[in-house]
């Protein structure tokens, strides 16, 4: 055809015949074929293509190749189950590895990587959103660095409390299962672990069975009582700190 830069018949023996998703006739014998029975989805059957390569064209990445586009073959896999979490139809799910050669083992592994990362862009989420990994504005790599060790320190926090916290939800939400809950859930019913927490005095006292000696705090104020100062002053403020500030030096 005019305008074309080789002929239909040079495009077949290049491309090969047409993968069709929706027509199994197109499929062939499939190179390998996998079945696993899994809790969350029930029987799920895989089936896999080796040395399948999508048609590129001038758009999107290759928009600026000029030469001949390349050939980059891989696997193509079809994922079916038999039910879904949320009582949806389950659809067949189609996946392409950059790899070839693959066996019955590595296909099972790329489906499961990729159910997983479902997992990870809700953790990402929640580092976001719920913890505050992106509120900061930090001016240097080592305090960043520094920051998202903690969000990564309080993400694993809430992970080692499921077992404890309650399942404090919104009406709209629906019940977790036991030890099954999400770490926002979590931080939602680490409101009612602090009534029953165990102080170090008094644990102290538990295992001596001696009083405490009633020393003031680092705030100035008795063990017991509500500290006064300002909400930022409490945790890194010394008493000392304190009387500095308030004093006026004008004179």
């Amino acid at each position: 055809m005019p305008g074309w830069p080789y002929s239909f018949v040079a495009a077949l023996e290049k491309h090969g015949g047409e993968f069709r998703f929706a027509t199994p006739e197109t499929w062939g014998t499939a190179d390998a074929a996998t079945v696993q029975v899994t809790d969350r989805y029930g029987t799920a059957r895989t089936m896999a293509w080796d040395r399948i390569h999508p048609r590129l064209t001038t758009r999107s990445t290759w928009i600026d190749h000029t030469t001949e586009l390349p050939v980059i073959e891989g696997t193509q896999i079809r994922l079916q189950v038999d039910r879904l979490p949320g009582g949806n139809d389950p659809l067949p799910l189609w996946l392409w590895s950059s790899a070839t050669g693959l066996t019955g083992d590595d296909t099972d592994i790329r489906w499961q990587a990729f159910l997983r990362r479902f997992d990870l862009e809700h953790t990402f989420r929640i580092a976001k959103q719920t913890l505050g990994w992106t509120r900061p504005k930090l001016r240097t790599p080592e305090a960043a660095d520094r920051w998202t060790w903690l969000i990564i320190t309080a993400h694993t926090q809430r992970r080692l409390l499921r077992e404890t916290a309650a399942d404090l939800r919104h009406p709209w939400e629906r019940p977790a299962e036991p030890g099954r809950l999400t770490p926002a859930r979590v931080r939602q019913g680490c409101r009612n672990l602090r009534p029953h927490r165990q102080t170090v005095r008094e644990h102290q006292r538990t295992l001596t069975g001696r009083g405490i000696k009633h020393n003031l705090s680092k705030d100035g104020s008795q063990p017991g009582s509500r500290s006064h100062l300002p909400r930022g002053c409490r945790c890194h403020t010394s008493p000392s700190a304190i009387t500095m500030a308030g004093t006026d030096h004008s004179t």
